[in-house]
């Protein structure tokens, strides 16, 4: 009979030692969940904090951006305006140069007809009556 209680025992020892490995494997399972669980919590996170930082960059970079296209607008508009202003100074002057130029030719045509020498004349006097 001792070998039926070996066997009794052999069996038990078994059935033992079964339950502590199922028991170590579920409490491994639930140890690999939680550090799979944490594992996804880390990447989302990573995930979270990269799209931040990106989103953070590209917003700098498009200020940055406006900021230097705004900037080279003004300087355009400047050179724009202080050309014109050269522009019209020029056209000024030419006009001026042209008035003068017109106006001696008419004084010219007109003082060397003895007529209007005379009219000229009349002219210088009255204003000089006047003032």
């Amino acid at each position: 009979m001792k070998m039926l209680g070996d066997r009794e025992q052999g069996i038990a020892d078994s059935i033992a030692t079964a339950e502590r490995v199922r028991n170590e494997m579920s409490q491994l399972k639930s140890e690999n969940e939680k550090l799979l669980a944490q594992a996804r919590e880390e990447r989302t996170q990573m995930l979270r904090d990269a799209k931040e930082t990106r989103d953070r960059i590209v917003g700098e970079a498009k200020y940055q951006a406006k900021e230097e296209a705004n900037k080279i607008i003004i300087d355009a508009q400047h050179q724009i305006q202080q050309q014109k202003m050269a522009a019209l100074t020029e056209v000024k002057n030419e006009i001026g140069s042209l008035a003068l130029e017109v106006a001696e030719k008419i004084l010219r045509k007109q003082l060397n007809a003895s007529e209007g020498q005379e009219m000229y004349m009349k002219m210088l006097a009255e204003d000089i009556k006047l003032n």
